[in-house]
């Protein structure tokens, strides 16, 4: 419980401010005592009272207490500073730059902050195998060809994650997503005993198949819980997880460093996961839309919204998914950098890139998805490119440059998977677009591992790659539609006329 009190000496106007109610991260409303508690808000507990006294002329004594408890699980932590300063000042109309554009309720709040953590886990399975790839392909003797075609192997696995993901639409969100997780981090910890590249590859295209299938399930249960005003902040929120996620495997790549084997220690990282699925379990509730009686709706009535999501995702992921594979072994072979030194560049890179999810989301919450995803999705490209093609002090303002760019481009462009299939559609929609984007990272990593011995280099193989989302942005701009701010059942309508 949080216990926060501020003294501050007012003129009428402010104080008048002080005594509304408050409509801004929360509403509140009025108590007998004349003190105020929370009609809706993101929080388990809330009270706020005031001690007013007159002062000198004009002016007025106030004293403000407030007790709270956030209804954020695991990364309260994070909240409560800017909630208390936040509070701590007259009411507002408007939330502060760092909230979500419309208030969420306790249980979004809750179910957000849980969906945090599992993004944390499917980010580290996700890109445990890409980091790894480079050190294993050097105890077993494998060249650039053969660790892109590894890599392309790991992603058919997205048909695994197809009918894992296909299944939350019969057996519901929860109960697939905790099974998704077990299993990713029980497959993930067999890489460790690999002898050979092709046992890893198996071993990690199981362990990527239900990663992969827990990172959609985390996007459609985020769409089908949050408020329509803050779905791209909350994509945000949990790509902020996932980049955490990532950066423990990032960090952890200093393991590689202590000997020809010393990357396998990364593999035994997922047993600390475990225990958080018990809590995860606990908290995790079904989702309220999926609980909803619904019409049961035929993909081919979709198809259009399919195609074209579709595409844009393998078009993307010929980029996206060699961009992170090849980033460790473009520094250690192009620029001689130990393991310590690219999980420090991609850390100084990564974290300002949080800036640009956060930026992102708001704005495409606020002002549109369309415009935001085409331009972050395209300058983020570019930037990427020169980094490839830069060294030196290069490689380090261009890797914060496009990280910082591209990352607005999650939350504008992430919501769009969930936002435009129906609840009876949405798992077997998504899941088949993680399998389309999967084939895209599977053909840009078998095309940048073969234009790299080519070209004997990885830059010119990646600006080759670039086209596929920059393609993408001049899609997104012409026939991607809107759907800032409006509920699903508007966007739907097969789920707004349901029988209640």
């Amino acid at each position: 419980m949080a216990h926060v009190v501020t003294q501050r000496t007012v003129g009428p106007d402010e104080l008048a401010a002080f005594q509304r109610p408050r409509t801004d991260l929360l509403l509140e409303r009025a108590t007998a005592d004349g003190c105020f508690e929370a009609a809706e808000g993101p929080l388990l507990t809330y009270r706020r009272c005031l001690d007013v006294r007159a002062g000198d002329g004009n002016l007025f004594e106030v004293t403000q207490t407030v007790d709270f408890r956030l209804a954020i699980p695991y990364a309260s932590w994070l909240f409560v500073l800017p909630f208390r300063h936040a509070i701590g000042r007259p009411p507002r109309d408007k939330t502060p730059w760092w909230a979500p554009p419309v208030r969420l309720d306790a249980r979004s709040s809750s179910v957000l902050g849980t969906l945090a953590v599992l993004s944390v886990i499917f980010a580290y399975l996700g890109t445990l195998f890409t980091q790894t790839v480079s050190f294993a392909g050097e105890e077993f003797g494998a060249g650039n060809s053969a660790q892109g075609v590894a890599g392309a192997v790991v992603r058919v696995g997205g048909v695994i994650a197809l009918i894992v993901v296909a299944s939350a639409d019969r057996k519901g969100r929860r109960i697939v997503m905790l099974w998704a997780a077990l299993a990713g981090c029980v497959f993930a910890l067999s890489g460790a005993l690999a002898p050979s590249l092709p046992w890893l590859t198996a071993s990690q295209t199981l362990a990527r198949a239900f990663s992969t299938a827990l990172l959609v399930l985390v996007a459609i249960v985020s769409a089908e819980e949050v408020p329509a005003g803050a779905r791209a902040y909350a994509v945000s929120l949990l790509a902020m997880a996932a980049g955490f996620g990532a950066g423990i495997c990032l960090m952890a790549l200093r393991l590689a460093d202590l000997g020809t084997r010393g990357w396998r220690l990364l593999y035994v990282i997922p047993i600390l996961a475990l225990p958080l699925l018990r809590g995860v379990a606990r908290r995790l509730p079904e989702t309220r839309r999926f609980e909803k009686p619904h019409r049961e709706v035929r993909l081919r009535t979709h198809r259009n919204q399919l195609l074209l999501l579709a595409v844009s995702g393998l078009l993307v992921n010929i980029f996206v998914a060699p961009q992170s594979q090849f980033f460790t072994r473009f520094l250690r072979t192009e620029h001689g950098f130990s393991g310590a030194s690219i999980g420090l560049l991609a850390i100084a890179a990564g974290t300002p890139g949080g800036i640009g999810i956060i930026v992102g989301g708001r704005l495409a919450d606020l002002h549109g998805r369309k415009i935001v995803g085409a331009f972050a999705l395209s300058v983020g490209t570019l930037c990427t490119v020169a980094f490839f093609l830069a060294s030196g002090l290069g490689l380090w303002l261009w890797a914060m440059a496009g990280s910082v760019i591209f990352a607005a481009s999650a939350p504008a462009l992430g919501v769009y998977g969930p936002e435009l299939f129906p609840t009876s559609l949405r798992g077997r929609a998504n899941g088949i677009l993680a399998v389309t984007g999967l084939a895209g990272s599977a053909i840009g990593l078998t095309a940048v591992g073969f234009l790299s011995d080519e070209f004997d280099a990885i830059g010119p193989a990646m600006a080759i790659m670039a086209i596929g989302p920059l393609l993408v942005a001049g899609v997104v701009l012409a026939l991607y539609p809107e759907t800032a701010r409006r509920e699903l059942e508007d966007i739907n309508p097969e789920d707004r006329s349901l029988p209640q």
